[in-house]
């Protein structure tokens, strides 16, 4: 039997597989960057990813469509923050349209000049190292040139369309 070259017609529709995607709790990342001009960029994303140890990589979604693509498909170099629990406020923030995103946030410049979140749980900033164009989405690989992470700090997790600053604890 010869195996199909390409998959099958979805069974359901756009709304469908958002509901079922919003099952799998994730974390919440504000990547960070500088454009051309040294203008701040960020946004929420919670397509975040490791993909190996040697060479540290890691990845990230953005939609093909966003504003802020070209910043990210020229940029040279971001920063992936994680946010923590007590980051509600900058989740929301930076996934706000027509605001300044960055307006009162505590941030330092990273190694390459990408903005460093201050109070994120854990902090890769990377070098672009490559991109892929699939459906409605740009899958960027980030080589992970520096890394740190707050001692203690609790994740922030987001389920089902909502945030969670608590993990519930239920039968082991």
């Amino acid at each position: 039997m010869t195996p199909p070259r390409r998959a099958a017609a979805p069974t359901f529709s756009s709304l469908q597989f958002r509901q079922a995607l919003g099952m799998f709790a994730t974390g919440v990342t504000v990547v960070t960057a500088r454009d051309a001009d040294g203008r701040l960029i960020g946004l929420t994303a919670n397509s975040f990813n490791s993909v190996s140890l040697e060479p540290p990589l890691v990845l990230w979604s953005l939609a093909l469509r966003a504003g802020s693509m070209p910043v990210f498909a020229r940029g040279s170099h971001y920063a992936i923050n994680i946010l923590a629990a007590d980051q509600v406020e900058l989740a929301e923030r930076f996934a706000s349209k027509n605001v300044d995103r960055f307006a009162g946030v505590a941030w330092r410049p990273g190694l390459a000049g990408a903005p460093v979140l201050e109070g994120a749980a854990a902090v890769f900033e990377c070098f672009n190292r490559s991109q892929y164009e699939e459906g409605d989405h740009v899958i960027f690989v980030g080589e992970v040139e520096h890394c740190t992470r707050r001692e203690g700090a609790s994740p922030l997790i987001f389920h089902g369309g909502r945030y969670y600053t608590e993990l519930p604890l239920g039968p082991r």
